[in-house]
Protein backbone atom coordinates (compact mmCIF):
# COMPACT_ATOMS: atom_id res chain seq x y z
CA UNK A 1 0.00 0.00 0.00
CA UNK A 2 1.49 3.35 -1.22
CA UNK A 3 2.07 5.84 1.58
CA UNK A 4 0.43 9.56 1.06
CA UNK A 5 0.73 12.45 3.47
CA UNK A 6 -2.73 13.81 2.50
CA UNK A 7 -4.82 11.11 1.70
CA UNK A 8 -5.49 7.72 3.03
CA UNK A 9 -7.13 5.20 1.39
CA UNK A 10 -8.49 2.26 2.64
CA UNK A 11 -10.30 -1.22 1.64
CA UNK A 12 -12.82 -3.64 2.23
CA UNK A 13 -15.48 -5.75 0.44
CA UNK A 14 -15.05 -3.54 -2.98
CA UNK A 15 -14.99 -0.31 -0.96
CA UNK A 16 -12.39 1.84 -1.13
CA UNK A 17 -12.48 4.74 1.51
CA UNK A 18 -10.42 7.78 0.78
CA UNK A 19 -9.57 10.11 3.92
CA UNK A 20 -8.53 13.54 3.75
CA UNK A 21 -6.30 13.28 6.46
CA UNK A 22 -4.71 16.86 7.23
CA UNK A 23 -7.10 17.58 10.20
CA UNK A 24 -4.99 19.84 11.88
CA UNK A 25 -4.69 21.97 8.36
CA UNK A 26 -8.50 21.49 8.10
CA UNK A 27 -7.56 19.48 4.90
CA UNK A 28 -6.60 22.15 2.58
CA UNK A 29 -5.40 21.83 -0.73
CA UNK A 30 -1.72 21.82 -1.20
CA UNK A 31 -0.02 21.00 -3.80
CA UNK A 32 0.87 17.99 -3.02
CA UNK A 33 -2.39 17.34 -1.96
CA UNK A 34 -3.51 17.70 -5.90
CA UNK A 35 -0.64 15.47 -6.86
CA UNK A 36 -1.67 12.59 -4.61
CA UNK A 37 -5.03 12.69 -6.11
CA UNK A 38 -3.75 11.73 -9.36
CA UNK A 39 -1.92 9.30 -7.64
CA UNK A 40 -4.30 7.19 -5.94
CA UNK A 41 -7.61 7.35 -8.58
CA UNK A 42 -5.21 5.67 -11.48
CA UNK A 43 -4.17 3.02 -8.89
CA UNK A 44 -8.52 3.00 -7.64
CA UNK A 45 -9.44 2.46 -11.29
CA UNK A 46 -6.92 -0.21 -12.14
CA UNK A 47 -8.11 -2.21 -8.81
CA UNK A 48 -10.40 -4.94 -9.21
CA UNK A 49 -11.29 -5.19 -5.49
CA UNK A 50 -12.26 -1.68 -5.43
CA UNK A 51 -15.82 -1.45 -6.84
CA UNK A 52 -17.12 2.11 -5.39
CA UNK A 53 -15.22 4.59 -3.55
CA UNK A 54 -16.24 6.67 -0.80
CA UNK A 55 -14.38 10.38 0.24
CA UNK A 56 -14.27 11.37 3.65
CA UNK A 57 -12.63 13.62 5.58
CA UNK A 58 -11.05 13.57 8.91
CA UNK A 59 -11.42 16.92 11.28
CA UNK A 60 -13.06 20.05 11.90
CA UNK A 61 -13.59 20.54 8.44
CA UNK A 62 -13.98 18.40 5.31
CA UNK A 63 -12.09 21.21 3.52
CA UNK A 64 -11.47 24.77 3.68
CA UNK A 65 -10.48 24.63 0.14
CA UNK A 66 -7.04 25.96 -1.77
CA UNK A 67 -3.95 26.06 0.76
CA UNK A 68 -3.36 29.78 0.03
CA UNK A 69 -0.37 30.14 1.43
CA UNK A 70 1.10 27.70 -0.61
CA UNK A 71 -0.49 29.08 -3.77
CA UNK A 72 0.88 32.60 -3.12
CA UNK A 73 4.19 31.12 -3.82
CA UNK A 74 3.37 30.66 -7.49
CA UNK A 75 2.72 34.64 -7.80
CA UNK A 76 6.38 36.02 -6.95
CA UNK A 77 7.68 36.23 -10.30
CA UNK A 78 5.10 37.44 -12.41
CA UNK A 79 6.61 37.63 -16.44
CA UNK A 80 5.67 36.48 -19.36
CA UNK A 81 7.17 32.87 -18.68
CA UNK A 82 5.54 32.59 -15.64
CA UNK A 83 1.80 33.41 -16.96
CA UNK A 84 2.48 30.64 -19.33
CA UNK A 85 3.72 28.08 -17.00
CA UNK A 86 1.24 28.76 -14.31
CA UNK A 87 -1.23 27.95 -16.75
CA UNK A 88 0.23 23.85 -17.34
CA UNK A 89 0.11 24.27 -13.26
CA UNK A 90 -3.48 25.02 -13.22
CA UNK A 91 -4.22 22.20 -16.12
CA UNK A 92 -1.88 19.69 -13.65
CA UNK A 93 -4.16 20.60 -10.65
CA UNK A 94 -7.82 20.18 -13.20
CA UNK A 95 -6.52 16.72 -13.50
CA UNK A 96 -6.73 16.19 -10.39
CA UNK A 97 -10.78 16.80 -10.24
CA UNK A 98 -10.96 15.42 -13.67
CA UNK A 99 -9.33 12.01 -12.41
CA UNK A 100 -12.58 11.37 -9.82
CA UNK A 101 -15.27 12.67 -12.76
CA UNK A 102 -12.86 10.04 -15.04
CA UNK A 103 -12.47 7.23 -12.85
CA UNK A 104 -14.55 3.91 -14.15
CA UNK A 105 -16.10 3.18 -10.73
CA UNK A 106 -18.33 5.28 -8.73
CA UNK A 107 -17.52 8.02 -6.26
CA UNK A 108 -19.22 9.08 -3.02
CA UNK A 109 -18.58 11.81 -1.22
CA UNK A 110 -19.46 12.68 2.44
CA UNK A 111 -19.56 16.15 3.33
CA UNK A 112 -19.43 17.59 7.02
CA UNK A 113 -18.69 20.98 7.73
CA UNK A 114 -16.88 23.51 6.20
CA UNK A 115 -17.00 22.64 2.38
CA UNK A 116 -14.75 25.73 0.35
CA UNK A 117 -13.81 26.08 -3.11
CA UNK A 118 -11.36 23.16 -4.31
CA UNK A 119 -14.38 21.01 -2.43
CA UNK A 120 -16.72 21.80 -4.35
CA UNK A 121 -15.02 20.77 -7.27
CA UNK A 122 -14.27 17.76 -5.73
CA UNK A 123 -18.00 17.68 -5.19
CA UNK A 124 -18.91 18.60 -8.46
CA UNK A 125 -16.47 16.14 -9.91
CA UNK A 126 -18.42 13.19 -7.65
CA UNK A 127 -21.35 11.14 -8.54
CA UNK A 128 -23.02 11.44 -5.52
CA UNK A 129 -23.19 13.71 -2.58
CA UNK A 130 -24.22 13.30 0.77
CA UNK A 131 -23.44 15.98 3.88
CA UNK A 132 -23.94 16.36 7.72
CA UNK A 133 -26.52 18.78 8.72
CA UNK A 134 -23.50 21.36 9.90
CA UNK A 135 -22.14 21.20 5.93
CA UNK A 136 -21.27 24.70 4.67
CA UNK A 137 -20.50 25.32 1.16
CA UNK A 138 -19.26 27.73 -0.85
CA UNK A 139 -17.87 28.67 -4.80
CA UNK A 140 -15.38 31.07 -3.02
CA UNK A 141 -12.82 31.77 -5.64
CA UNK A 142 -15.47 34.90 -6.33
CA UNK A 143 -14.65 36.83 -2.99
CA UNK A 144 -11.36 35.96 -3.18
CA UNK A 145 -10.84 37.70 -7.04
CA UNK A 146 -10.25 34.33 -8.72
CA UNK A 147 -12.46 32.09 -11.01
CA UNK A 148 -12.91 28.82 -9.90
CA UNK A 149 -10.73 26.75 -12.68
CA UNK A 150 -10.66 23.33 -11.28
CA UNK A 151 -13.89 21.97 -12.97
CA UNK A 152 -16.83 23.32 -10.61
CA UNK A 153 -18.06 25.97 -13.13
CA UNK A 154 -18.22 23.12 -15.75
CA UNK A 155 -19.87 20.60 -13.93
CA UNK A 156 -22.10 22.08 -11.35
CA UNK A 157 -24.67 23.33 -13.69
CA UNK A 158 -25.64 19.78 -15.05
CA UNK A 159 -26.24 18.99 -11.37
CA UNK A 160 -28.04 22.25 -9.69
CA UNK A 161 -29.10 24.25 -13.30
CA UNK A 162 -27.75 27.17 -14.90
CA UNK A 163 -29.61 29.87 -12.39
CA UNK A 164 -28.62 28.69 -9.21
CA UNK A 165 -24.79 27.99 -10.70
CA UNK A 166 -24.69 31.96 -11.53
CA UNK A 167 -26.18 33.12 -8.39
CA UNK A 168 -23.42 30.95 -6.05
CA UNK A 169 -20.44 31.22 -8.53
CA UNK A 170 -21.28 35.11 -9.15
CA UNK A 171 -21.73 35.92 -4.98
CA UNK A 172 -19.60 33.30 -3.58
CA UNK A 173 -21.91 33.26 -0.75
CA UNK A 174 -22.35 30.38 1.55
CA UNK A 175 -25.05 28.10 1.44
CA UNK A 176 -26.13 25.12 3.69
CA UNK A 177 -26.96 21.09 3.56
CA UNK A 178 -30.59 22.72 3.78
CA UNK A 179 -30.16 24.68 0.72
CA UNK A 180 -27.98 22.27 -0.83
CA UNK A 181 -30.55 19.20 -0.32
CA UNK A 182 -33.66 21.97 -1.80
CA UNK A 183 -31.37 22.45 -4.88
CA UNK A 184 -30.13 19.21 -5.74
CA UNK A 185 -26.57 19.45 -5.37
CA UNK A 186 -26.39 16.94 -2.51
CA UNK A 187 -29.31 13.87 -1.79
CA UNK A 188 -29.34 13.27 1.90
CA UNK A 189 -28.44 15.21 5.09
CA UNK A 190 -27.05 13.42 8.32
CA UNK A 191 -27.56 14.45 11.97
CA UNK A 192 -23.75 14.26 12.71
CA UNK A 193 -20.52 13.24 11.10
CA UNK A 194 -20.31 9.76 12.02
CA UNK A 195 -23.83 8.81 10.82
CA UNK A 196 -22.67 10.35 7.64
CA UNK A 197 -19.61 8.39 7.28
CA UNK A 198 -21.50 4.96 8.80
CA UNK A 199 -24.33 5.50 6.16
CA UNK A 200 -21.77 7.18 3.30
CA UNK A 201 -20.20 3.43 3.71
CA UNK A 202 -23.23 1.87 3.39
CA UNK A 203 -24.55 3.33 0.19
CA UNK A 204 -20.70 2.71 -1.28
CA UNK A 205 -21.12 -0.94 0.02
CA UNK A 206 -24.20 -1.64 -1.70
CA UNK A 207 -22.91 0.17 -4.99
CA UNK A 208 -20.34 -2.30 -4.86
CA UNK A 209 -22.20 -5.44 -4.41
CA UNK A 210 -23.42 -4.87 -7.61
CA UNK A 211 -21.95 -6.55 -11.05
CA UNK A 212 -19.35 -3.86 -11.90
CA UNK A 213 -19.25 -4.10 -15.27
CA UNK A 214 -22.85 -3.14 -15.23
CA UNK A 215 -22.42 -0.07 -12.55
CA UNK A 216 -18.96 1.20 -14.86
CA UNK A 217 -21.31 0.80 -17.73
CA UNK A 218 -23.86 3.08 -15.69
CA UNK A 219 -21.58 5.74 -15.06
CA UNK A 220 -19.68 6.09 -18.55
CA UNK A 221 -23.40 5.80 -20.08
CA UNK A 222 -24.40 8.74 -18.01
CA UNK A 223 -21.27 10.64 -18.22
CA UNK A 224 -21.55 10.37 -22.31
CA UNK A 225 -25.00 11.22 -22.70
CA UNK A 226 -24.21 14.71 -20.30
CA UNK A 227 -21.02 15.58 -22.39
CA UNK A 228 -23.01 14.76 -26.01
CA UNK A 229 -26.66 14.42 -25.43
CA UNK A 230 -29.42 12.24 -25.56
CA UNK A 231 -29.59 10.75 -28.83
CA UNK A 232 -25.38 10.36 -29.13
CA UNK A 233 -26.04 8.59 -25.35
CA UNK A 234 -28.26 6.50 -26.85
CA UNK A 235 -26.22 5.28 -29.52
CA UNK A 236 -23.81 4.75 -26.75
CA UNK A 237 -25.72 2.50 -24.70
CA UNK A 238 -26.51 0.33 -27.49
CA UNK A 239 -23.03 -0.37 -28.48
CA UNK A 240 -22.24 -0.57 -24.59
CA UNK A 241 -24.65 -3.03 -24.48
CA UNK A 242 -24.42 -5.05 -27.57
CA UNK A 243 -20.93 -5.29 -26.27
CA UNK A 244 -21.11 -6.84 -22.81
CA UNK A 245 -24.82 -8.62 -22.54
CA UNK A 246 -24.71 -11.36 -22.33
CA UNK A 247 -22.57 -11.72 -19.49
CA UNK A 248 -21.64 -14.13 -16.81
CA UNK A 249 -23.07 -11.76 -14.20
CA UNK A 250 -26.18 -11.35 -15.86
CA UNK A 251 -26.86 -15.20 -15.94
CA UNK A 252 -26.17 -15.40 -12.08
CA UNK A 253 -28.73 -12.51 -11.46
CA UNK A 254 -31.54 -14.59 -13.72
CA UNK A 255 -30.20 -17.87 -11.63
CA UNK A 256 -30.06 -16.08 -8.22
CA UNK A 257 -33.16 -14.86 -9.01
CA UNK A 258 -35.04 -18.03 -10.32
CA UNK A 259 -33.08 -19.54 -6.96
CA UNK A 260 -34.52 -17.21 -4.86
CA UNK A 261 -31.17 -16.40 -2.83
CA UNK A 262 -28.06 -12.79 -3.21
CA UNK A 263 -26.51 -13.10 -6.81
CA UNK A 264 -22.50 -13.09 -6.01
CA UNK A 265 -21.39 -10.72 -9.01
CA UNK A 266 -17.35 -11.26 -10.37
CA UNK A 267 -17.32 -8.66 -13.28
CA UNK A 268 -17.57 -11.40 -15.67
Amino acid sequence: MAAYECIRLEKMDYVGHLILCRPDQRNRMSLKFFEEMVQVFERIDEDDDVRAVLISAEGKSFTAGLDLAEAATLFTDPTAKTRHDFKRVIMRLQESMNVIDRCRKPVIVAIHSHCIGGGVDMASASDIRLASKDAVFSIRETRMAMVADLGTLQRIGAIIGHGWTRELALTGRDFDAAQALQIGFITHVFPDRDTLVEEGLKLTSEIAQLSPVTVQGVKETLNFSRDFGAAAGLEFVAQKNSAILPSEDLMEAFQAFMEKRKPEFRGR
